[in-house]
Parts: structure tokens; C-alpha cells; sequence
């Protein structure tokens, strides 16, 4: 029979866990309703028709903002996967980090859509791309937050998950900070510029991130909890 000391320790230790399979499942819903809304805002005015081939290339900021917003929805997909995949449970630091995440993360149609009627505006292009910059920034400081919170409390992680793969997230999550400040700076003189800047740097971060690979590294030590 455990002492009522040790049972309130225990029940204190467990009333900040949740499930991850859950939270996981919550999360897939938003970026897959936000990675779907960015295909709504492109279309080719009525007054085009009568030239549709031009009205449909004429289009070309609205595939560039979805080509971007897309693939870095993308590949935070992916870096979110492999976040939670190596978690026995989340805490409530991580709950709150996460939830704050995909708020951003379904904010970002909008700025997509402000950016594809801006870009020829010469008076509101740069406020746009800023603003757009901003968003991916935002984003991007998230989720190194997220992994920030796991990666201080091992307890958090599966008894198997190994330095090496530590590395490897936080070196996939980290540049894209310093990219997104120098692509927003730029974006105050070179607004066009900027904006295939951020595509550059989408496709970059969805190739670096990497599956499962074997590994000998040896496993981060189990921490239970007192």
C-alpha cells in the first residue's frame, strides 16, 4: 500500500501529462484544414476570360504564395511528427507551446492572400512581405520553443530516443530563425526578392528533414519521476 505522501507525489506527477496520440491528432487536423485553404484564395478574375491563358499566368503571385505557404506548413508537418513521435507524453508546457503554434500555423492563409494582391503594388507590396516574413518567423520561433520545452525535460521522451536524434531536430529547427529575420530585412528593399526567398527557404527546410534512420547512438537515460 503506498504511503499518502508517495500516492500525492504520483497523482501530482500524472496530472500534467496528456496523451500525445490525441494532441498529435488535433494538431493534423489544423495544418491539414490551413494547408487546404491556401488552394481557395487563387482564382482568375471573370474580366480574364476573354484571354485565359494570360489571366491564368497573370496569376503567378497567388502559385507563388501557395507554392511557399504550402511547403512550409509542410515541412513544420513533418518536423512536428517527429517531435511527437519520440514523446511518451506531452506536459503542459508543450500544450501550451503547441496549441500557440497552430494558431499561428492557421493564421497563415491570410497573409498568403495579402501578399498574392499586394505583390503589384509598388505603395503595399513591401508592408505585405514583411508582414508575411513575420508570420514565418513567428512560426518558425514556435516551434523551436516546442522542441526547446521537450529537449529540457527528458522525462518527457521515449526511453529509446538518442542523442543523435536530439541533434538532428534541433539542427532542423534552429537556421530557419536566422533565415527568416535576414529574408524580412531584406524584404524593406527588395520586397520581391524576399518573397522567393521564403519559397528557398521552405523547400529547404521539407528536404532537411529526414525519417527514422538506425542508429548506435546510445539512449538518452529514462528519468522517472520522483
Amino acid at each position: 500500500m503506498l504511503l499518502p505522501t508517495r500516492r500525492l507525489s504520483i497523482e501530482s506527477a500524472r496530472r500534467g501529462r496528456w496523451d500525445t496520440a490525441r494532441v498529435e491528432a488535433f494538431s493534423d487536423g489544423v495544418f491539414a484544414i490551413a494547408i487546404t485553404l491556401l488552394v481557395l484564395d487563387i482564382h482568375v478574375p471573370p474580366s480574364e476570360f476573354d484571354n485565359l491563358w494570360h489571366g491564368i499566368v497573370r496569376e503567378w503571385p497567388s502559385y507563388l504564395g501557395y507554392a511557399t505557404s504550402f511547403l512550409t506548413i509542410g515541412g513544420i508537418w513533418l518536423a512536428h511528427h517527429g517531435v511527437f513521435r519520440r514523446l511518451r507524453y506531452a506536459d503542459n508546457a508543450v500544450m501550451r507551446i503547441n496549441l500557440v503554434l497552430l494558431m499561428a500555423v492557421a493564421f497563415l492563409p491570410y497573409p498568403t492572400r495579402l501578399i498574392a494582391e499586394a505583390i503589384r503594388n509598388s505603395d503595399a507590396e513591401r508592408a505585405a512581405v514583411i508582414f508575411y516574413g513575420l508570420n514565418l518567423l513567428v512560426i518558425s520561433t514556435l516551434f523551436s520553443a516546442l522542441w526547446g520545452a521537450v529537449a529540457r525535460d527528458r522525462k518527457l521522451l521515449e526511453p529509446d530516443v538518442t542523442e543523435g536524434e536530439l541533434r538532428s531536430i534541433l539542427v532542423a529547427s534552429s537556421p530557419n530563425i536566422a533565415f527568416y529575420v535576414v529574408a524580412t530585412v531584406l524584404a524593406i528593399v527588395a520586397p520581391h526578392v524576399a518573397a522567393v526567398g521564403y519559397l528557398l527557404i521552405a523547400i529547404v527546410a521539407v528536404v532537411r528533414v529526414q525519417g527514422d534512420e538506425p542508429t548506435t547512438d546510445a539512449p538518452v537515460p529514462r528519468v522517472e519521476p520522483e
